[in-house]
């Protein structure tokens, strides 16, 4: 009989998700797992999983083009009172790092926000929600509501907490909205199509820049009728592709991203260098998928500690199952 697994067993202290404001502020300010030598024998087991199970987030240029365009955009709203301001929105295939990328965005300006006002704790300068699933106007605002720990009662209707939660992000501070799966909003149903007006209003009341992340904007119903005409005419898209691999230039580029994801592995048997020489059937067992590389790499790693191996092979990695996008693409891959 196989026991359960409990939080306390794999050394796991839950965390408030990132779109309620005390997840949001932890994620901000949390130190990654700090790294030793792997012989260090005061380093934990469980201390090693913890910090193999998070690694680093890679720095990538797509990162670098997002924070750019968001930086420019910040100085193009930052005077205009009313109206409609200029926004962003991420869209790519699943697991290509949008989230990771708008997550990092909303991290870096909220630490740079604390540096100009040291002490104001008060302050929100970022709000991170994820659009959800059948969204209504009503259950959007809440969210925003929810982040911000604002108390929502039955009696209160759609317009209230409206007002009330513009109000506050007025008051609060806030410059940068950060909204997740956008392309749930499908407005060819009816509540579709009242949470994209919902959102076109709150961009009106809000002083902030709004950044979204969607997987495949363009070919949804977001971008379709006048609706869509409205929001393709105060956004731009970048488009978060998955890395290539198909020029010097797109190889040199992946290589440098495996050798600093294999740089941050502390395995007491893996030899330095061994994931570079099968970046190739990295690249082709991902899709250039960052997403699907950060998960490959990290569970091989687990493996290898759990089962006291304590190094990552080719053939480990073949062991590892990927999310179903990447392994449909990776299957002659996986036969080499």
């Amino acid at each position: 009989m196989v026991s359960p697994i409990s939080n306390d067993a794999v050394g796991f202290a839950p965390l408030a998700p990132p779109t309620v404001w005390q997840g949001w502020d932890a994620f901000v300010h949390r130190a990654p797992a700090p790294a030793r030598d792997a012989t260090d024998p005061a380093w934990s087991q469980v201390e090693r999983e913890d910090y193999h199970s998070e690694l680093a987030v890679m720095r990538t240029p797509a990162m670098d083009s997002v924070f750019t365009a968001v930086r420019r955009l910040l100085l193009v709203n930052r005077r205009q009172q009313a109206g409609a301001r200029r926004g962003l929105i991420i869209s790519g295939p699943a697991t290509t790092g949008k989230a990771t990328t708008m997550m990092a965005l909303g991290r870096s300006f909220q630490l740079a926000d604390t540096r100009q006002h040291p002490g104001q704790t008060e302050r929100r300068p970022v709000l991170f929600i994820s659009v959800p699933p059948a969204a209504t106007p009503k259950m959007l605002v809440s969210e925003f509501a929810r982040f911000l720990g604002m108390p929502i009662t039955d009696r209160l209707n759609q317009t209230q907490i409206t007002g009330a939660v513009c109000d506050l992000l007025c008051e609060l501070g806030t410059q940068l909205v950060l909204i997740d799966d956008v392309h749930l909003l499908d407005t060819q149903r009816r509540a579709g199509a009242e949470t994209s007006d919902q959102l076109k209003y709150l961009g009106e009341r809000i002083p902030a820049t709004f950044v979204y992340s969607a997987i495949d904007i363009e070919t949804s119903s977001l971008l379709s009728g006048v609706r869509g005409a409205q929001i393709a005419g105060r956004f731009k898209i970048f488009r978060h592709h998955p890395l290539a691999y198909a020029t010097e230039q797109d190889r040199a580029g992946w290589d440098d991203l495996v050798w600093a994801l294999e740089n941050l592995l502390r395995l007491r048997a893996h030899r330095t260098g061994t994931l570079v020489t099968h970046a190739a059937y990295l690249h082709a067992r991902t899709a250039g998928r960052i997403g699907s590389l950060s998960h490959l790499i990290r569970e091989a790693a687990l493996i290898a500690i759990t089962e006291d191996t304590e190094r990552i092979t080719k053939q480990l990695l073949n062991e590892v199952e990927l999310d179903a996008a990447a392994e449909t693409q990776a299957r002659p891959a996986r036969r080499k």
